[in-house]
């Protein structure tokens, strides 16, 4: 079917991963799919995130020397999620997950690789893993995209080494904890960068994708050898609607409204609604601001309103993928402290000096003590991370690089009391942030004592393997805890962030979105963030979204393959898993 086309079988809304997963699928079972794009990029949330899937029971496991069990996976589902996803849901997963990851390598050019030691989130929880079911996409070589390349989203500068060199999650892993070989591993990557000439003339951007840009690179390059549309600069104005089933939608382009039909359905996987500041206000916990989100500033939540007009259900819209954020001046995005909080010498606190949680947990669970604990205090949105010399000489920090390269001096000046504060001694630091000076002395004063016995009792940091994937293997006794000592002291301000809401449409396991009675709204799908995540208020594990937002596309793209009389209920149409 020719591009300038208003007819297609379907119509996928969104390009991030799930999105462009689910017409790889329609394409290849026969449908003529259209992609649309509200921003002038594709990519979405996805483009910038650490492009991992988690996956129970994925084909890697054995090889790699592991175990997985659908019985293990599902009880630790059933307890992460705490009873407030259906079981059909979580059981659809399960048992989809993998059958997708491996339809897309066999027939497309998606790549991953297991990790062994990424633990699951919540090891204390019956089922869980201490590795494995994470998967990293392999890294790809963005001259085989052409121009397309530069359309694609960006990665977030947070995923680059100095800004500027691609890597994957087990090399960040690899040179944060500084594993035997870590240097040689850094310099490698910077070889490669330089000595590419012929890309360099053409862009400062690395030309191997890794992580979240990775993922897209693959999807996208998959996309084009099927000759799959993609449109940008297409937002959705609208749903059509006509006898009782969504057969379309409207988009905008230079101006004006367009309306495309699709015949079959339209999958829904534009994002969430983080960016949209009155939709924050009407369902998540206050203090906040779509200021402090790590997305791109395009999921306003179009695709959420749209379904609402047509009395759409939703669920889990008062939680997001919480993660702590902190801003960066010129940047469009704030940046997300995924690792840094695990390194030993540092500690979170509120307004009182106080710590409330383990810097260590997962992101989702740091942004959720950040509220429980302001509901207390009202000290707790921001928090501020509190760290010594010896950690700035050793770790990076937000956009810092370690000290060792990047003195104070090198820091720009105008980030000295907004960025990033010093002092030369705890009380002075309290002051310059605004917390309470005895607080933090005696909050730091537990924390040397915790260190040099490697064991915290308030919150049990560095006490599980989750938590040590990012701590510092040369830290003795514990690779998580070490003493706040040596002057100056730093501070740096946290903000309950996000890097996506997790509330949305609510759909079924065939990922059809459903109306309050329960009954579906034919011809309509959603997945990824614009629905309610099957993964509940909580995070499994890294790629807890990615993952569902693929395998949900991938089933509802089936489904509507399904359909072979597009005027038909789509009630009966079976799960189809292709192995």
């Amino acid at each position: 079917m020719k591009q300038n086309s208003n007819s297609y079988d379907v119509v996928v809304v969104g390009s991030g991963a799930g999105a462009l997963a689910s017409a790889i699928v329609a394409h290849d079972l026969g449908l003529s799919v259209l992609v649309v794009e509200k921003s002038d990029r594709y990519g979405g949330t996805s483009a910038v995130s650490g492009g991992g899937v988690w996956i129970p029971c994925n084909h890697q496991i054995a090889a790699l020397g592991g175990e997985d069990n659908r019985a293990d996976a599902l009880t630790y589902l059933k307890a992460a999620t705490r009873g407030m996803v259906a079981d059909s849901k979580l059981e659809t997963y399960v048992d989809h997950a993998a059958p997708m990851l491996r339809w897309f390598e066999t027939n497309t050019r998606v790549r991953f690789r297991s990790l062994p030691l990424y633990a699951d989130y919540y090891q204390a929880l019956p089922g869980s893993r201490p590795g494995f079911r994470t998967m990293d996409p392999e890294s790809f070589d963005a001259a085989e995209l052409g121009d397309e390349f530069f359309t694609m989203r960006e990665p977030s500068p947070g995923t680059l080494v100095g800004g500027r060199l691609a890597m994957t999650a087990a090399e960040a892993q690899r040179m944060l904890s500084k594993e035997k070989g870590w240097v040689r591993l850094l310099g490698g990557l910077a070889v490669r960068y330089w000595l590419d000439i012929g890309w360099r003339r053409r862009t400062r951007r690395d030309r191997y994708l890794a992580l979240g840009n990775a993922l897209i690179g693959r999807l996208r390059r998959s996309m084009l050898d099927r000759d799959i549309p993609l449109w940008l600069n297409s937002p959705l104005v609208d749903l059509v609607e006509a006898g009782g089933r969504v057969t379309g939608v409207v988009v905008e382009q230079g101006g004006q409204h367009r309306t495309l039909t699709a015949t079959r359905g339209v999958i829904l996987g534009a994002g969430g609604f983080e960016r949209n500041q009155a939709l924050r206000e009407r369902f998540l916990p206050g203090p906040t601001s779509t200021d402090w989100s790590s997305t791109p500033p395009h999921n306003t939540g179009d695709a959420l309103l749209a379904g609402l007009k047509l009395g759409a259900a939703t669920d889990l819209t008062d939680h997001a993928w919480w993660a702590p954020t902190m801003h960066v001046p010129g940047e469009e995005k704030q940046r997300t402290l995924f690792m840094e909080r695990a390194l030993p010498g540092c500690v979170l606190v509120n307004g009182d000096g106080r710590r409330f949680v383990n810097e260590a947990a997962p992101y989702t669970d740091i942004v959720y003590a950040m509220y429980d604990d302001h509901a207390k205090t009202g000290r707790s949105v921001p928090a501020w991370l509190v760290f010594d010399a010896r950690f700035r000489r050793r770790y990076p920090m937000g956009p810092l690089l370690p000290g060792y390269a990047q003195s104070d001096a090198r820091v720009p000046a105008d980030w000295w009391g907004k960025v990033i504060h010093r002092a030369d001694s705890l009380a002075t630091l309290a002051r310059q942030i605004g917390v309470d000076a005895v607080g933090l002395a005696d909050s730091v004063a537990k924390m040397n004592g915790y260190a040099e016995h490697g064991e915290d009792p308030e919150f049990g940091k560095g006490g599980n393997a989750f938590d040590r994937y990012y701590g510092d293997p040369d830290n003795k006794p514990n690779p998580c805890l070490a003493p706040l000592a040596k002057a100056p002291y730093y501070a740096v301000r946290v903000d309950a962030g996000d890097i996506g809401t997790k509330g949305g449409l609510l759909t079924d396991e065939h990922a059809r979105v459903l109306r309050e009675d329960g009954s579906a709204i034919v011809g309509l799908y959603a997945i990824g963030n614009t629905s309610a995540s099957v993964m509940g208020p909580t995070y499994p594990g890294a790629g807890s979204t990615l993952g569902p937002a693929m395998t949900f596309g991938y089933l509802a793209a089936h489904h509507l393959a399904a359909q072979r009389d597009p005027a038909a209920s789509l009630a009966e149409a079976p799960l189809v898993s292709a192995v």
